[in-house]
């Protein structure tokens, strides 16, 4: 017997597409970046070269377009489900999963932006045969604690050389993903990342997983409609700088920060069913 074929999956991705909605008074603008991923009766296409029934990654980029204009886009969980229910009621497919990346601005006027902050906004809507599941997300979320931060109590052996202290700068760039009951609504992505900002500076943080747990805990307890989240915080190190050696007065105040080797924490938070 020979082999056979697996799960397999395939797509469009990184399909940028901005969206200018010109009202009389203000204008209002979404720039997305989408990924399709279609998984499906594929088995035919990959063993016999039988193309019949795929759609085109080609056609795939068109439809997003196509929708996007379409549809009025002042909700990402809307167009995400519209667009991955387009692609779940093809013949061949089984499950059509749209992830959308937010590219953040921030207004100038009614009329001009300026590249924004506060982390890149992600939303995945997944449609089959059992409906429509929306996920939430946020990346590139760069905070940073001058206070408030330690690490001490750890264990010691030959090879440890940390010291320990009870201030330190924590520095992290949250990743987080969480899963959604029902369909949040468009205001609801803020909100839990309003939260984990505010769950990252309420509390003397022990260590980097204190402060996840504690940040990941926050957002389950502000939105009953989340069910998990998921949290990567690596962290950034800040170290103290010895600027005694140069004959200068060293206050603490100058650091090293580094990109690598830098750790790496990662944890689900999840409602006890």
């Amino acid at each position: 017997m020979g082999p056979r074929l697996g799960a397999n999956a395939y797509g469009k991705a990184e399909i940028r597409v901005v969206k200018v909605t010109r009202g009389a008074e203000r204008h209002l603008l979404r720039d997305l970046t989408a990924d399709v991923t279609l998984r499906g009766h594929f088995e035919a296409v990959h063993v016999d070269g039988d193309n019949s029934g795929l759609p085109a990654t080609d056609t795939m980029r068109n439809v997003v377009y196509a929708l996007a204009a379409e549809h009025p886009l002042e909700s990402l969980p809307d167009f995400a489900a519209v667009v991955a229910g387009h692609f779940a009621g093809l013949e061949l497919v089984e499950l059509a999963t749209v992830r959308l990346r937010e590219q953040p601005w921030e207004r100038l006027d009614a009329h001009a932006w300026q590249r924004g902050a506060g982390g890149t906004r992600v939303h995945v809507a997944e449609a089959g045969t059992g409906g429509v599941r929306h996920a939430g997300g946020i990346e590139e979320l760069l905070v940073l604690r001058s206070s408030g931060s330690g690490f001490s109590g750890f264990d010691r052996d030959r090879y440890t050389t940390l010291p320990e202290t009870e201030d330190r700068i924590l520095a992290t760039i949250v990743t987080a993903d969480w899963d959604h009951a029902g369909v949040p609504g468009e205001d609801a992505w803020a909100a839990t990342r309003d939260t984990l900002l505010r769950a990252f500076t309420d509390h003397f943080s022990p260590s980097v997983q204190f402060t996840l747990h504690r940040m990941g805990t926050a957002a389950l307890e502000a939105d009953p409609d989340l069910e998990r989240i998921h949290l990567t915080l690596p962290n950034r190190h800040h170290l103290p700088y010895d600027v005694a050696r140069f004959g200068i007065d060293d206050r603490g105040e100058v650091f090293h920060a580094t990109s690598e080797p830098f750790g790496v924490i990662e944890a689900t938070v999840e409602r006890n069913r």
